[in-house]
């Protein structure tokens, strides 16, 4: 793939030395960076420092005699395959959205025909002043990707919003620009977790799912360019900016918020851990202890797996999960065929690398007919093979 190049413009807000970081992470990574900066960030970052992170000349002056190039801001929007302002003050947004052009980063971005990412960060109040939340709205109609700041405390120790957001969270924005949109357009449902069953107000029956492999699989399909929905069960987890995060606790919750969503969604990817079965009735006060045992009668949870497959309309894909311990080929393709599913992902619990709480996952792909194992892997590289196996069912039509 061909090296992107990407233009970081830096204004003078105390945010400016995150972006140093910025810099250092997205040129390990491959990408060709330029950096850009106001006359009131160079207070606060030396430009050689930007110089010495990106290996490239730091732009501080629309005029400056020392360059060779009298016109480098339109030289330096030719050349940007995305324009990140990093941090955004109110002041550089104001300027931005009404077309003033009276220094570099202003003169460069209105020159600028590839995307355009702002990254707020600013006092609380100067960020929920109305003049500065209705530049942020024209910013957006505009086409500007706006990266949303954080709550907390701010450096003049108010606390709020206007906390630049994470870098994981601005590098992602920046790479989503370059991701593949192989599934622009669809809609995709992700659940993820385990469910609680409760036995009392104290206790209840669950699982050591952690989450993360069905969060990889949320997060691989808004990279793809689709509209996700996660139904998640309580998890340690960031919330996915971007993504619709349904909460819930039980089994039932689990279904009503699958079946509430049928009609909207064209993927469905059940990799979350639901409790097979429940108390048939929950006491109301904590159980005391009594006797050496204790006996507790359990009754079905709804299976939302088969469900799916038995009610799945054309053009949708239902894609399940099975963890086994044992005879996972016979007992997962058994799974895939009963319960009707186009894909089914089976993993082995003792596997090196796969399991609960890992970062990586072995998982093999089972079809009605078909069996392919594959090695270890991220999650995330799990969640996104998943994704484009379910998009090239779709498009040779071999789904069940």
């Amino acid at each position: 793939m061909q090296k992107k190049n990407i233009l970081i413009a830096v204004s003078g807000g105390i945010a400016a030395y995150k972006a140093c970081d910025l810099v250092s992470r997205l040129g390990k990574k491959g990408y060709s960076i330029k950096v850009i900066m106001t006359r009131s960030a160079t207070q606060f970052v030396a430009p050689i420092t930007f110089e010495a992170l990106s290996h490239n000349k730091c732009e501080t002056q629309v005029f400056d005699e020392t360059n060779e190039d009298p016109i480098a801001h339109i030289t330096l929007a030719k050349w940007a395959d995305v324009f990140v302002l990093v941090p955004a003050t109110a002041n550089i947004i104001a300027k931005i959205v009404h077309g003033i052009a009276d220094d570099l980063v202003s003169t460069t971005a209105l020159a600028c025909y590839c995307p355009k990412i702002i990254c707020p960060a600013m006092n609380v109040h100067m960020y929920e002043n109305t003049v500065t939340q209705e530049n942020i709205l024209r910013a957006k109609q505009l086409g500007y990707t706006i990266v949303e700041p954080e709550t907390g405390l701010l450096a003049c120790q108010d606390v709020g919003k206007g906390k630049l957001a994470s870098l994981d969270t601005i590098q992602e924005a920046i790479e989503s620009i370059f991701d593949e949109k192989l599934l622009e357009g669809k809609r995709v449902l992700v659940n993820a977790g385990p469910t609680i069953e409760a036995l009392d107000p104290v206790r209840f029956i669950s699982n050591h799912s952690s989450g993360k492999q069905g969060y990889a699989i949320a997060q691989a399909a808004k990279k793809l360019g689709a509209k996700v929905t996660l139904i998640s069960g309580p998890v340690a987890l960031e919330p996915i900016p971007g993504i619709e995060t349904i909460y819930i606790q039980s089994a039932q919750d689990m279904m009503d918020a699958v079946q509430a969503r049928f009609e909207d969604n064209d993927y469905f990817i059940l990799a979350a851990a639901i409790s097979d079965y429940r108390s048939k009735e929950t006491a109301p006060q904590k159980m005391k202890k009594q006797g050496d045992t204790m006996e507790i009668e359990l009754v079905k949870n709804p299976d939302i797996l088969a469900w799916l497959g038995a009610h799945k309309k054309e053009g949708q894909i239902v894609c399940g999960f099975a963890m086994e311990t044992e005879n996972l080929e016979h007992n997962a393709q058994e799974k895939c065929v009963k319960k009707h599913c186009d894909l089914l992902i089976g993993n082995n619990l003792f596997t090196q690398g796969a399991g609960f709480q890992t970062p990586t996952n072995v998982v093999t792909l089972f079809t009605k007919d078909t069996i392919q194992p594959l090695g270890k892997m991220s999650k995330e590289e799990v969640g996104e093979l998943i994704l484009k196996t379910m998009k090239q069912m779709e498009d040779h039509n071999t789904c069940s």
